[in-house]
This record gives structure tokens, sequence and C-alpha cells, in this order.
């Protein structure tokens, strides 16, 4: 279906669902999976639009969000559906991932501790999905498998294999390994699959809404074990999280498992490590995939981020099984000088995202190129109006939460990104060398500071190119 095609059946669910008129879709960036996501406004009601091909896939989200929901489980509201067309309405939780937090909030590799707070209620939560939901689970949706069995992690290890090792050209004996990884699925499966697992339970995926952890994107859930799904949680690769919260936090989750169902906390810390190794080498193998095959950048600029997951675990936990084959090419990867493929045009753009005062007129631009954007942000909500927030700026936690609650600066960033996206692409394409986006507002303290901070992070995220930030009045503010 074309994405005429589908915002067309999208607007026709949010007419019949919200009653309005005047409606405007926008897309949302894309990340990795095939689905298409839209933010729908009407004039007092907004949705997120989703087309997802895939109808199994499909199945399984709308019957696991009804079961989660009947047990008060912070998870999006299915407002509307078309399954003939694949498209369905869901509750708008906002933009503001967890990992979004933790990037905008980390000072010198420390999260601050609003974040470690926010991890500790999503930890909490977890038991609550994996033991209380797993009671009458209609599992027969799973998809694709019912289970995290042998054959899926054979599936996972294969991913590893051949879209990594192979790609990179990590020498290996494909027998002996192969032996390992008989040895490693005996052990994993040896810790049960009776319970539901997430699967990509990851910061991404889990959204702050009204100061609380919601969790999306568990449509790939199925029976499995406890421990895959906090591995994904505290080694998401990108996140890079300190090591010592790491394991503060596997203490804080068997403490709040303890609460549902009685374990031997030994063997669970010994056991779980072992899923903390098959998730790290499933990612790296969606990295080389999604990165070396289907050149997006994000994938391969993350690489980097899995391989000192690699060194550490290495360094750090003694497996009470024998990996020899997969140890020896874990250690080539840590030793090896990993490349990347060349994007078209990649790293040949440079993008410099400012901020600026109207009262004295947007930086200069050094390039000598000229054009880009100017965008006015005087129209969005004005924290700087308020006592409370003008010791602040817009990289402060107080100015970042009074923007993000408001829905007029999510509708402005949205229609930036797709105006953005446009020159970055052709940019790209066509070989430019530079781009300057300005931001500005009336004193160049809140809401442009904020805009901008939030614009350069999407195109590191989003695009392969180099990114400069700068904040014209900073060095002005007399901030106590």
């Amino acid at each position: 279906m074309s994405k005429t095609d589908q915002t067309d059946v999208l607007h026709s669910l949010f007419m019949k669902w919200a009653q309005e008129q005047g409606i405007e879709i926008l897309p949302l960036p894309q990340a990795g999976s095939y689905r298409q996501y839209y933010r729908l406004s009407g004039q007092n009601k907004q949705a997120i639009g989703v087309y997802s091909p895939d109808k199994s896939e499909t199945k399984a989200f709308i019957s696991f969000t009804n079961h989660f929901r009947q047990l008060g489980l912070n998870v999006p509201e299915i407002y509307a559906s078309d399954l003939e067309n694949d498209c369905y309405l869901i509750s708008d939780l906002g933009e503001m991932s967890l990992l979004d937090h933790l990037e905008q909030n980390c000072v010198n590799g420390i999260p601050s501790e609003k974040t470690f707070d926010i991890y500790k209620l999503a930890i909490a939560e977890l038991p609550r999905f994996q033991v209380d939901a797993s009671k009458n689970l209609n599992f027969s949706v799973c998809y694709p498998s019912a289970e995290f069995d042998g054959r899926s992690m054979r599936w996972d290890l294969n991913y590893f294999k051949y879209y990594f090792l192979r790609l990179l050209k990590i020498p290996f004996n494909e027998t002996a390994l192969e032996d390992d990884f008989d040895r490693l699925i005996i052990h994993l499966l040896k810790s049960g699959n009776q319970f539901f697992m997430y699967r990509d339970f990851q910061a991404r995926n889990i959204m702050i809404h009204d100061d609380k952890p919601w969790f999306i994107d568990y449509q790939g859930g199925r029976r499995g074990p406890l421990q895959y799904d906090l591995a994904s949680l505290l080694f998401q690769v990108k996140a890079s999280l300190p090591y010592s919260f790491r394991e503060d936090m596997l203490y804080w989750y068997l403490e709040n498992l303890k609460k549902y169902i009685q374990i031997d906390e030994k063997k669970f810390v010994e056991d779980y490590y072992g899923f903390v190794l098959i998730r790290l080498l499933q990612v790296m193998g969606a990295y080389g995939f999604r990165g070396y095959f289907e050149r997006r950048a994000h994938f391969l600029l993350s690489i980097p981020y899995a391989i000192e997951n690699i060194r550490w675990l290495l360094a750090n936990v003694k497996f009470r099984f024998e990996l020899p084959e997969l140890m020896k090419a874990l250690h080539e990867i840590t030793k090896s000088e990993i490349t990347t493929p060349e994007l078209p045009q990649a790293g040949t753009l440079t993008v410099s995202v400012n901020s600026f005062s109207f009262k004295n007129g947007p930086p200069p631009d050094y390039s000598g190129n000229g054009g880009g954007f100017i965008f006015d942000c005087r129209a969005l909500p004005n924290p700087g109006r308020y006592d409370h927030y003008k010791k602040f700026t817009g990289l402060d936690e107080p100015v970042i939460q009074y923007l993000d609650r408001e829905k007029a600066v999510a509708k402005f960033l949205t229609n930036v990104y797709k105006l953005v996206d446009q020159s970055v692409q052709e940019y790209q394409r066509r070989g430019f060398s530079h781009l300057q986006i300005n931001f500005g507002c009336t004193g160049g303290q809140h809401r442009s500071v904020f805009c901008a901070s939030r614009v350069a992070a999407y195109l590191e995220e989003t695009f392969s190119l180099k990114v400069s930030t700068y904040h014209q009045e900073m060095k002005n503010l007399n901030l106590k």
C-alpha cells in the first residue's frame, strides 16, 4: 500500500473515531521495523496511526494489548482498526522515550537521578508482564514463534553468524562454532520458558507519559524465560548504562520478582549472563543486516557500542560451560578494527543546528554557502513567562518537561523533521557540504534551545552525518 493510501485509510479511521474535521497527518521517523507510524491531530483529539502490513504481527499486538489493558498495565489504547487494510489507531503517548530521556539527561556518562528512577519504575513493572500477564494470555497468536525455544535461539545465533561474522570477515571454524551454539542453547533452555517474554524490552520501547513508563512494541512477545527481557533492557547497546547501575538493577528486579514467584537467586544470576550473551549476539546480527545490507546509518553507528558490551562481558563473566570457538570469535571482534561501508555521500555533509534570540539575529554562516532554515519558535508556549523557569534553559529538565507536555511543540517539531529530512537527503545525494538550521525565540534561552537540541539529536539518530550545535545566547545568560 502506498503512503497516500495509508494516510487515506488512517484519515477515514480518525474521522469515524474522533468525529472531527481538519485532521492533520504527519509521518513519524521509521525505526527498525517495516511498520509506518503517523501522528494524527484534529481540533480536540490526537492519535498515532499505524500501518502494519504483517497481519499476523498485528493480530498479536491487538490481542496482547487488550489483555494487558484488562490487567491495568500501561500500554496504549486501541481506538479503531481497519484490519483489512492493515491500519489501526492507538493512543498517543508523546515523543519522549526512556532512551531519549537517558541521552538528554546524562553528564559524563552518568544518567540523572530522574532517569534512574524511571528505569526502576519500568523494571518493577516487568514481572507484571512476565508473570501476571502470562496467566490466561492467548499464546496461540504469538508471531513468528509461540515460544523462545531452541529453534528461535538458533535463528538468533545464525543471524549473528551470517550477518555479522561473515560480513565483517571474522574468521571462525563453522563446525566448532555450531557445537558452541548447541551447548549455549542446551544451557539456556534449562531456565524454562513458561513466562511471557516481551522480546524487545528496551528503552526505545518505553515511553514516558505523565512521568510514568508506558510500554509499546511487544508484538513479538512469546513464551520464554525471565532473564532475557532484563538483559535486553540493561545491556541495550545504545543506552550504554554504567555497569554498576546494571548490577544494581539486576538485584532490584529480583527484589520485585519475588513478590510474584519464588526463585533461586544464585542460579538466576548465573543463567542471566547467558541471556545477556545471546541477546548481544542477536543485536549484532541485526546491526549487521540493517546496517551493512540496508545501509541504515543508525545501526552502523551503533556497532561500536555493541562491541564495548562484548568486551565487558569477556572481561567480567565466567560461564559455567565452555564456548571456545565463540569466545575466540568474540575476542577477535574486540581486537579488530571494524569498518563500516560508505553510505551514499555519507560524512560529506555537516549540519549546524543553532539557537538564537530574534533581538540579536541568527549566527553567521561561516561556511559561506548561505541558505538553510530559520524556524520561528515564538508561536510556541513560552516557559520564560514564569519565574520558576527563568533560571533554566532549554537543556534543563524543568523546561524539557514543560515543553514536552505541550502538543503545539510536538506538532511544530514533527513539521520541522519533515522539512529538514527532505533537505538533508537531497544535500547528501548531491554531495553538498553544509546545511545550517537556526531556531529563534524571544530570548534565545528556552524554546529555541530546546528545539535545536531535539533536532540535532534527531539528525544524529536518523542520518549518517556530522551535527554541531551552538546556542548563541548561552554565553550572555547569567544563570544561578
